[in-house]
């Protein structure tokens, strides 16, 4: 069985511990990015105008005859109105509020693709590739003593990415971080920030969830909410991905 190291809070190696079969999944791009792309469908919300937009007036037509176009005006004037071509009418082919956008994947597919989004975490090749930076040194999957899990400010967790050879990926995210293109910068979403580590803990109410948060890009999650939109961000596997002694014991657990 793998072995992999396990750094205490001040980054040293304190140990080694055993890398659950989970890791072993075959990777599987085609399943997990069906399954992300099914995850996002699924979140979006049913859109679309008013059945009566852009049609609330009293028109007519003048008929032919005139030399002018025979589109619908107005009855207290001649400003066309209404037809899709005219100013304040109607939309073509606008989107439907009743469609569904939802979209079906089989409970074994998202079990596969979750673990093998979990896998690729394991895979420090893929994580280079995926853009993350972190030292050549670094032995994947990382995994961390729980008294990480203590650590209550901002600065410290940073100090101990730093000290394990990961502390660049945070750098990466911050000095990529762009204002958005678009109306999204007016709808609470101003800022486009690259995605970096993700923290997988046992339990919700830990210290770290606040420092480690705080951090451009990075992610606390815990291993009963990670999913593959979580481990494989836009359907791209291989997130550098930090996990606690008990998280890596629950991970053990997984039977599907």
């Amino acid at each position: 069985m793998k072995q992999t190291n396990v750094y205490n809070v001040a980054g040293d190696v304190s140990g080694k511990m055993d890398v659950p079969a989970a890791f072993d999944t075959i990777y599987r791009p085609d399943i997990i990015k069906k399954a992300v792309l099914a995850s996002a469908a699924n979140s979006r919300q049913p859109y679309g105008p008013s059945k009566k937009s852009g049609i609330r007036h009293s028109v007519s037509t003048w008929g032919k005859g005139r030399g002018v176009s025979r589109v619908q005006r107005l009855k207290s004037g001649k400003t066309a109105a209404e037809s899709p071509n005219n100013v304040s009418g109607r939309r073509a082919h606008p989107p439907r509020p009743e469609r569904i956008w939802a979209q079906k994947v089989n409970k074994k597919e998202l079990a596969i693709a979750r673990k093998s989004a979990l896998g690729a975490t394991a895979d420090a090749e893929r994580v280079k590739v995926r853009g993350h930076q972190f030292d050549e040194n670094v032995l994947f999957p990382i995994v961390v003593e729980d008294a990480f899990q203590q650590i209550a400010t901002t600065a410290e967790v940073l100090q101990f990415f730093d000290n394990i050879g990961i502390g660049y990926d945070v750098d990466r995210a911050k000095n990529g971080t762009k204002i958005r293109a678009g109306k999204g910068k007016m709808r609470n979403r101003r800022y486009r920030v690259p995605v970096s580590i993700l923290v997988v803990v046992s339990d919700r109410e830990v210290p770290v969830l606040k420092g480690a948060s705080n951090l451009p890009g990075v992610q606390v999650e815990t291993v009963s909410t990670l999913n593959t939109s979580i481990l494989a961000p836009g359907g791209d596997a291989g997130r550098l991905t930090v996990y606690t002694q008990s998280a890596m014991a629950m991970i053990g657990e997984w039977t599907q």
